[in-house]
């Protein structure tokens, strides 16, 4: 996470509202980082204050807001001359006068009934249940996974025993106020929109790249990114500040150990992928390479997708006090990326759970682990 990408007016803010009553979690998710790198940020800049700017946009606020009470004010004096001389004795007329002056003012409905003094109770409709367990479960995924939507929350609830259906959850999830804090737009990549064929099996193909970080006093670091296309597992995550076209042969014997030889490698044009080490290790072990066309990433899509899911739920969250402390924690968040995290393209299952299906099941495709419409849990026409 780069050290600007909050003003010290931001983070400040961030600490008012926390000192306010506003829990640590909450303020987290709602800016878009993590409970250690907030507690940092709170021992650096704890009991600083902004300029006079601030001052002035509260007495703004105050002038507004006296604004708005006098324009009220003048408001429930209207509404009660206009009720003048209709009749108000029993509880069906003072129920009527309330649903006239809703429909005719717009204003709230407890505010309707303390101006002709009716118990809101015989006007409001039943309330429905609480749901007050769902909601807590709810809030303990969100405060742990701070960049997952409504559905993939769903998904962990699901996995708990907590089945609804995708009205409800959404409902649930916008009056807990969860909704994640949307990122700068995204780019739109120019050339061919084809989507990439999907291997039909773990092994056949996989693609790599690089993103980049920083660590201490800003300084960089690279991580190299390894997956699988056919189950979406990342095969290694590995950090260094200076990763060699040689370092990634061994890295890939490693892997080769591991998994066994793929059918095919695909990469940018970087120069670690295009040195002589790479082109003689792909020659010695057999393996094809395949390079995209400069300037198209979505030629590489699963990468690229896995690299957003990088960034997004963990890269901008995290501050690393040193490369060992970002390696531990990129090991930590390999784990669960591989094991617990719902993937959509893999029918909501991990990684490490497709894999298996396709170790036990040679003949399985990867459009049958997507699960069927109709299911106990839709979430059609919404998005993550």
């Amino acid at each position: 996470m780069r050290k600007s990408r909050f003003t010290e007016a931001q983070i400040i803010g961030m600490i008012k509202e926390q000192e306010a009553g506003l829990p640590t979690v909450d303020v987290c998710r709602k800016h878009g980082l993590s409970t250690a790198t907030f507690y940092k940020l709170k021992a650096k800049y704890g009991g600083l204050e902004v300029s006079d700017t601030r001052r002035l946009r509260q007495l703004e606020d105050e002038n507004g807001k006296l604004k708005r009470l006098l324009a009220d004010s003048m408001l429930d004096n209207v509404i009660l001359k206009d009720l003048l001389g209709k009749g108000l004795t029993t509880p069906v007329q003072r129920r009527d006068a309330v649903l006239r002056v809703l429909r005719d003012y717009e204003i709230s409905q407890r505010r309707a009934c303390g101006l002709i003094g009716v118990d809101p109770k015989t006007v409001r409709r039943e309330r429905s249940p609480d749901h007050s367990a769902i909601r807590d479960a709810m809030k303990e995924v969100a405060g742990k996974r701070r960049r997952f939507g409504y559905r993939r929350i769903g998904i962990m609830l699901e996995r708990q025993g907590m089945t609804m259906n995708h009205k409800k959850l959404y409902r649930l999830y916008r009056q807990e106020g969860l909704s994640v804090r949307r990122r700068r737009g995204r780019k739109r990549a120019r050339g061919s929109r084809t989507p990439l064929p999907v291997p039909l099996a773990p092994g056949t193909r996989w693609s790599m790249d690089f993103v980049s970080d920083t660590f201490g006093a800003s300084r960089k670091f690279r991580i190299l990114a390894i997956n699988d296309d056919c189950c979406r597992e990342n095969l290694c995550l590995v950090a260094d500040t200076s990763i060699s076209g040689a370092r990634v042969a061994r890295e890939l014997d490693t892997l080769v150990r591991l998994y066994g030889k793929p059918a095919c490698i695909v990469s940018d044009n970087g120069t670690e992928f295009t040195s002589r080490a790479i082109l003689e290790w792909a020659a010695k072990n057999e393996i094809e390479w395949h390079y995209i066309d400069p300037g198209k990433p979505q030629q590489n899509g699963f990468i690229e997708s896995f690299n957003g899911s990088l960034r997004d739920e963990f890269l901008n969250e995290e501050l690393f006090d040193s490369l060992a402390d970002a390696r531990r924690k990129l090991a930590i968040w390999r784990y669960d990326y591989n094991h617990v995290r719902p993937h959509s393209s893999l029918g909501n299952r991990a990684p490490a759970q497709a894999r298996r299906a396709f170790e036990q099941n040679e003949t399985v495709t990867p459009d049958a682990l997507v699960q069927a419409q109709g299911t106990s849990y839709l979430t059609a026409g919404l998005s993550l």
